[in-house]
């Protein structure tokens, strides 16, 4: 008999899941205990294994559909086993039906049967759309019938927002304009061993991490950076919130097809590091964080922006010494070459927007906490005691399986301050995944 593949329950409050990845496809075969998706909730965003070794058919849930809690998503068949034409039936579930609504109509707050694509009304026409689609599209104002969809049947996804569609927003609100195409990444060295994967903070780029490479270049291994959206090399993306941020991320890295990385992240890097950990725990061997964003509301806004907004060398600079412990480790020359890097202005109207997004109000609106209780990889953190834009006291919010270092007479920027120190520690890092 078919083995049902359901939606999970993974929280104890969720009630409906989004599909975001299928790692399997129609007719391909899956090991029991392999990742067969990916789902989001409300909280978190993870990884679901195959139930049933066999081969997968009847995929009734596709990416980005939002599915109640027991709900079929596909059926898997033992090798052998006879696939029917049509799916098994499968006895709905209080957690499944949602209850109707006035006048025939699915109210967006309850679950969506999943035999049913979302479908708003506009001039008489149906739409058809995702929930994320729709969501993005209410919050910024867009109009779904001006918008060509790229999914199954012409659906509107999430893309087709963010990056063909975007512009309508932009225009409006903004001096800069999306650019399509994959986050930006760049490889050095060569080595055996699990390669080393860094992902730089806010308003930085890949050219941060060299003191860190150059005191890390004894370990033999390689160096992948990824630069974030709107950051670096990387396209101008539009960004409706962390989790879609994260999303970017995850897809650069599923990108790479590695087998296993030691993967580094800084500031908002730390935070979307740890997020990626989350989502692809199976791959990652240890997990280092330098002054993890995602720990607390409280975070210095005020230079966040400054540094977003200046357009010249004499505007960055003073900003730019507030992420060192004290004024002098941040030169002049430091600031010229970080104003050369920045000199495109619709790159850091981008980046304004972004903070705009993840920090309003000069507070952190994203918490990471939830997902570095789940980590189960080596955990290090590594803190500057003189961090003058994120308190190193929100690290009292991290698991008791992590390992907290901090750095005296050390800001924001360890890996730049002290390079050889957080190398050492590092290194110590990676060598507890080999015992």
């Amino acid at each position: 008999m078919a083995t049902e593949v359901i939606m999970p329950k993974v929280d104890m409050d969720m009630e409906t899941g989004k599909i975001s990845v299928w790692h399997v496809a129609e007719g391909e075969t899956v090991t029991k205990g392999a990742a067969l998706f990916d789902i989001e909730t409300d909280k978190a965003a993870m990884e679901v294994e195959a139930p049933a070794t066999g081969t997968l058919h009847h995929i009734i849930a596709q990416i980005d559909d939002v599915i109640a809690v027991g709900r079929p998503l596909a059926w898997i068949y033992a090798e052998g086993e006879e696939v029917p034409d049509a799916p098994p039936a499968s006895p709905p579930t209080p957690s499944a039906v949602p209850a109707p609504a006035p006048n025939n109509t699915t109210p967006e707050s309850a679950p969506l049967p999943i035999s049913e694509a979302p479908a708003a009304a506009s001039a008489g026409d149906q739409i058809r759309a995702t929930p994320a689609a729709r969501r993005i599209a209410r919050e910024q104002g867009l109009d779904l019938a001006t918008i060509q969809g790229t999914g199954p049947r012409n659906r509107i996804q999430r893309d087709d927002i963010e990056t063909d569609c975007i512009t309508q927003v932009d225009a409006a609100v903004t001096s800069w304009s999306p650019q399509a195409g994959p986050l930006a990444v760049t490889r050095t060295g060569t080595g055996i061993d699990a390669p080393i994967v860094l992902i730089h903070g806010y308003a930085a780029d890949a050219m941060g991490w060299r003191p860190l490479e150059q005191a890390l270049r004894g370990t033999g291994r390689e160096f992948i950076r990824i630069e974030l959206p709107s950051h670096g090399n990387s396209p101008r993306r539009y960004i409706s919130d962390f989790a879609t941020l994260a999303r970017m991320l995850v897809d650069a890295f599923d990108a790479l097809a590695l087998d296993q990385a030691h993967v580094i992240g800084h500031s908002l890097g730390g935070a979307l590091a740890a997020a990626l950990t989350d989502i692809r725990s199976r791959r990652i061997a240890t997990l280092g964080l330098i002054a993890p964003a995602g720990l607390g509301a409280e975070i210095d806004g005020d230079t966040l922006l400054g540094i977003a907004r200046a357009s010249r060398t004499e505007s960055l600079a003073p900003w730019l010494k507030r992420l060192a412990a004290t004024d002098g480790a941040i030169s002049e020359d430091f600031a010229k070459a970080a104003m050369k890097a920045r000199s495109d202005p619709e790159q850091r109207a981008a980046q304004l927007d972004l903070a705009k997004t993840l920090f309003p109000d000069g507070t952190q609106t994203f918490d990471i906490r939830p997902a570095l209780t789940r980590v189960e990889v080596p955990l290090s953190v590594i803190w500057g005691r003189g961090d003058r834009i994120l308190p190193w006291r929100q690290a009292f919010q991290l698991p008791g399986h992590a390992a907290l270092h901090l750095l005296p007479d050390v800001g924001h920027i360890p890996h730049i301050e002290q390079p050889e120190t957080v190398a050492k520690l590092l290194i110590r890092l990676f060598k507890q995944a080999e015992i």
